[in-house]
């Protein structure tokens, strides 16, 4: 396994719509393996595969770290679709490890119904609630090339400005690598 600098801010990956996978190889399960210990390195509870710079439509997830989900067993999410929001959003503050250092507060659906591959190509439909739904939709988000910075509303964004220009510009100290400019 090995830790793979985390594009930020800037990059055009993190802008694009990521790629369906078309099947499971050892390849794949090599890179999941890679962006949990990548994940975990920077301290992170979700990392997308475009925000390693690998265009496929995967994202990994692990609580364990957060108080109250001690046993929550962590979630590799291969080609998610959300199938169903629910109408209760809620506000809560967010970061990204694609935006080091950059915390806003985000509205999003209280509780999601996503379905997804396992690493075993098998489809699963989960409920989540909570934290779990919003690292969800969180992921999912990254996915379809949408950041925190597309979900604020315009005075926050403009507050936002220096910090996204400081993080695409590479002007930030993080503990973790980053890709070049």
């Amino acid at each position: 396994m090995s830790i793979i600098p985390i594009t930020v801010y800037g990059d055009s990956i993190l802008r694009k719509k990521t790629q369906k996978v078309q099947y499971v190889d050892d390849e794949l399960i090599q890179n999941i393996r890679d962006m949990f210990q990548t994940m975990r390195n920077a301290s992170g509870i979700g990392l997308a595969a475009n925000q390693v710079g690998l265009d496929k439509s995967v994202f990994v997830i692990d609580l364990q770290e957060v108080e109250g989900y001690e046993k929550f067993k962590p979630v590799v999410m291969i080609n998610p679709e959300i199938v169903l929001e629910s109408d209760e959003i809620v506000t809560i503050e967010e970061g990204c490890l694609s935006l080091p250092n950059l915390r806003s507060d985000v509205d999003r659906p209280a509780s999601v119904k996503v379905k997804f591959l396992n690493t075993d190509e098998q489809e699963e439909i989960i409920e989540a609630d909570e934290l779990f739904a919003r690292v969800i939709l969180h992921e999912y988000d990254h996915l379809i090339g949408k950041m925190i910075p597309d979900r604020v509303n315009e005075n926050i964004k403009k507050k936002l400005q220096k910090q996204l220009r400081d993080i695409s510009d590479r002007k930030v100290e993080i503990d973790y690598p980053i890709t070049e400019k």
